[in-house]
């Protein structure tokens, strides 16, 4: 039982003892309950009751999550519905999950939810879901490894070997100079055409421009040996070759039949259309690279060897031993030949990344039926004469005017016939101001054989008008060259 003195002696000194309180009880008690049948508080000793507060908390977040979850599942059902995504002002410009390329899950959800204006989005939902290579790409365009399944075979190897003589002249000056021969090895792409044997490539891979103008001494075809298992190294003829325009035609002669590729029309292309390169950049241990780009540009005027020629610019990664290799449409048909890429010697003070440039397969065709019949091009004018600019600098330093010093004319040719002279300075063609030789080269360009053209020239220091009728080129080494 307990023991009411006890009791007390626990009590604080400020709290009322026994003896003071009437039966009632006293609600300082620790103990203090319900009293029954008005008995005392002081009875027998009442069970404490348990605290449930931590089940309660858990049971009130438990509600939260199953009421957030109802909710969150309720709104995806009612943006997946038409009817409700209107009920709830939800238009279906929206772009949600399903329909975004541009974002993550987690990115998704919450697009839908905050960004209902952004017109980014309202844009890209008119759309379904496409990389950038099926959206640069034409229709019922083929895969793109199977574009490079297809054009790989027909993607060749061309390796040139080059004789330059150089004069080397002792240190101190005694004893003259010597010339020695040095062989000089250059590497190349190129595309099989046909069955035959013929091989497309450029003519700058089997014509050194920057070493006196040397044409190659051998030149071999590295077939791809994924694919022809004999022989694959061949020794090749060269056909013709046209450095104007960058174009020459090889031949082999191979045991083994060979896979042509297809050739398509390169005026059907658009700016942003995708495009695929196949080469050899920085020789043959990379042979066979594939890179990928879109048309940036066409009919890009680019001057290349003192010649202006009307290019594909493209973004596609060409480097050094692309040069001839294929450029291809998404139906795996050849557009181009890869010819160029701008480098810092151009510009110098430039940083120069995806600016390339290849040969619309269109015009190169003509120039390539020609070189194969009659190993030149035909209907080429020919003025008729050689010649060396007057730089402004010279026309300062000499009196003399801006232009094309005539330092030889061809006896017979279209120069002598309509009566130009060594020492005539060329100054106008038809009228339009003439200062080098691209200028006088991209000019007679504009006209074929037998076309009559107005040259100005400056004779005595006065200008004189000569009516000139064009002559074609005949198949000789300055034609090959593009000389005028």
């Amino acid at each position: 039982m307990f023991n009411d003195k006890d009791f007390n002696n626990d009590l604080n000194s400020g709290y009322p003892n026994e003896q003071n309180q009437s039966n009632a009880g006293s609600y300082y008690s620790p103990r203090s309950g319900e009293p029954s049948d008005g008995g005392s508080y002081y009875g027998e000793e009442q069970p404490k009751k348990k605290s449930h507060k931590a089940l309660k908390a858990l049971g009130i977040f438990a509600g939260i999550a199953l009421l957030s979850y109802a909710s969150i599942q309720c709104y995806q059902f009612a943006m997946k519905n038409e009817s409700l995504r209107k009920i709830f002002g939800k238009d279906s410009s929206v772009v949600t999950e399903e329909t975004s390329p541009l974002t993550t899950t987690s990115e998704n959800t919450t697009s839908a939810e905050t960004a209902q204006g952004d017109s980014l989005n309202k844009t890209t939902s008119n759309y379904d879901a496409k990389s950038l290579i099926e959206l640069a790409s034409r229709d019922h365009s083929m895969q793109l490894p199977d574009i490079v399944d297809k054009l790989m075979p027909s993607s060749v190897g061309v390796s040139s070997t080059f004789i330059v003589k150089q004069r080397v002249t002792s240190m101190f000056g005694f004893g003259g100079s010597q010339t020695y021969e040095q062989k000089l090895n250059g590497a190349g792409t190129g595309i099989i055409m046909s069955e035959e044997g013929y091989i497309l490539t450029n003519a700058h891979v089997i014509y050194d421009s920057e070493q006196g103008g040397k044409e190659a001494t051998e030149v071999q075809v590295i077939l791809n040996d994924k694919y022809y298992k004999g022989e694959n190294q061949l020794n090749a003829t060269i056909v013709g070759y046209d450095i104007a325009e960058d174009i020459a035609v090889l031949k082999i002669d191979s045991k083994e039949k060979l896979i042509a590729a297809e050739f398509g029309n390169s005026d059907d292309l658009r700016v942003g259309e995708l495009v695929v390169a196949i080469g050899n950049p920085l020789g043959f241990e990379l042979f066979g690279s594939v890179t990928t780009g879109i048309v940036s540009a066409l009919d890009r005027k680019i001057i290349i060897n003192e010649n202006t020629m009307n290019l594909i610019q493209t973004d596609a990664a060409i480097n050094q031993g692309n040069s001839g290799g294929p450029l291809i449409n998404s139906y795996g048909q050849v557009i181009g030949i890869n010819s160029a890429k701008l480098s810092n010697k151009y510009y110098s003070n430039a940083t120069i990344e995806g600016l390339c440039f290849a040969i619309p397969i269109s015009h190169a065709k003509v120039i390539v039926d020609d070189l194969i019949k009659y190993g030149y091009v035909r209907g080429k004018p020919s003025l008729g004469y050689s010649g060396v600019p007057i730089t402004e600098e010279v026309s300062q330093a000499y009196g003399l005017p801006v232009g094309v010093y005539i330092r030889e004319v061809t006896p017979g040719g279209a120069a002598d016939l309509a009566g130009l002279k060594s020492g005539d300075i060329i100054i106008a063609i038809d009228g339009k101001t003439i200062t080098d030789n691209d200028e006088l080269n991209t000019e007679t360009a504009k006209h074929k054989a037998g076309d009559s053209i107005t040259v100005t020239v400056t004779r005595n220091r006065e200008d004189i008008d000569f009516t000139l009728i064009l002559q074609e080129k005949e198949r000789t080494e300055d034609n090959r060259r593009g000389n005028a």
